[in-house]
């Protein structure tokens, strides 16, 4: 069968969803990848990927633009006729289920988080829960990452419980972040992985480190992650600018490849608003470190506190700052400790062979269906 997955961006397919792509080939499907082009498109060309390039913004929220996606997807869903179309994020699961209907071929939708978009209930939310009502009762399965987001859509009746399951977000595969066996540095270091936008709590980490420096607490506090200045909540660089010469933030930058930043740090944090189930999160966990997160759906789905972490109050930037004091001078045996048991969480619950089961089993259970 011809498989369409379809993304905000080919980065994201390519380094999220390959272990997926590569089990569909192995029990001989055909894949076809719908995204915005980006230096990794040709690398999914060279997986053996039918790529097909989308004009697909994924910052703005305006439904007027937007709509015209339908229209482009329609038309390419026609053209190149895939059996069953697989959408993630936001504007795929929405404006993609509606041009699958008119196309006539069968989806299955990731829910892969909210945001902050039901935080408060005001027009963008009331929009927003218009458009998934609309276009949510036409996927075949909907996979949501955390029984937060699932029982939400439930109570609001955005999605019939019985097109409706969970998976643990993306997956991970354990064998790219092995555990990792570390001694705390001589200078504590906490690292954020972040896209640098408000939402993931950027605000609240620079916070707690002036309370911290301001109590004459020694640490070492990084930031790794790309600008999106473009992202109407995107941190500007002036303001990045301004942390760095006030010496608050080491930022690293923009990276391919997280392991090693991981792997030097004592401690990974991530204050943010809302998650599907953050894909930072289960990396520093297969890699045995301890996090801190908040205590919001999706972080506290990966975080147990006081067993592979701490997690914080929403947007209580002092909170932070007592729990990552409180990770600075816990026993190392401690540390460790939590580690390991986050290696064994995301073996236990978080493993990416558990996601591509499940898919596997939707698509057979659709064939059926297409190949009539």
């Amino acid at each position: 069968m011809k498989i369409a997955i379809v993304l905000n961006t080919s980065w994201n397919v390519y380094n999220f969803r390959m272990g997926l792509i590569r089990e569909l080939q192995n029990t001989g499907h055909e894949v076809q990848v719908y995204a915005p082009r980006d230096q990794f498109s040709d690398l999914l060309i060279k997986e053996g990927c039918t790529y097909i390039p989308v004009r697909l913004d994924s910052r703005g929220a305006n439904p007027f633009k937007d709509s015209a996606l339908i229209v482009e997807l329609a038309m390419l869903y026609r053209k190149h006729r895939p059996h069953v179309i697989l959408h993630y994020t936001i504007k795929p699961n929405i404006y993609g289920s509606i041009a699958a209907r008119l196309a006539g071929i069968p989806v299955i939708n990731n829910v892969c988080g909210l945001g902050t978009v039901f935080m408060k209930k005001n027009l963008v939310s009331k929009i927003a829960t218009w458009l998934y009502k609309v276009s949510f009762r036409y996927p075949e399965k909907i996979f949501f990452q955390n029984q937060s987001d699932l029982d939400l859509f439930l109570k609001n009746k955005m999605v019939r419980e019985e097109v409706a399951d969970l998976v643990p977000g993306s997956g991970i595969n354990l064998a790219q972040f092995p555990p990792c066996e570390f001694s705390v540095n001589k200078n504590f270091t906490f690292l954020m992985i972040s896209r640098l936008i408000i939402d993931k709590g950027i605000y609240e980490y620079i916070d707690a480190i002036r309370h911290l420096k301001k109590e004459g607490i020694s640490a070492r506090f990084c930031l790794l992650g790309a600008l999106d200045e473009a992202h109407s909540r995107g941190i500007k660089k002036s303001e990045l600018d301004s942390w760095i010469r006030d010496g608050l933030v080491d930022y690293l930058g923009h990276t391919e490849d997280v392991r090693p930043y991981i792997q030097s740090a004592d401690c990974i944090v991530l204050p943010s608003y809302r998650e599907g189930t953050p894909r930072t999160l289960l990396e520093a966990a297969s890699s045995s470190r301890p996090i801190i997160a908040t205590r919001v759906p999706g972080c506290q789905d990966v975080v147990e506190h006081n067993y592979n972490g701490l997690l914080c109050n929403l947007q209580d930037a002092e909170d932070l700052a007592r729990k990552m004091k409180m990770m600075i001078f816990l026993e190392r045996d401690t540390i460790f400790q939590w580690g390991r048991n986050g290696r064994k969480k995301v073996e236990l619950e978080f493993n990416e062979k558990f996601v591509v089961d499940k898919y596997l089993k939707s698509i057979s259970e659709l064939a059926p269906l297409n190949l009539q």
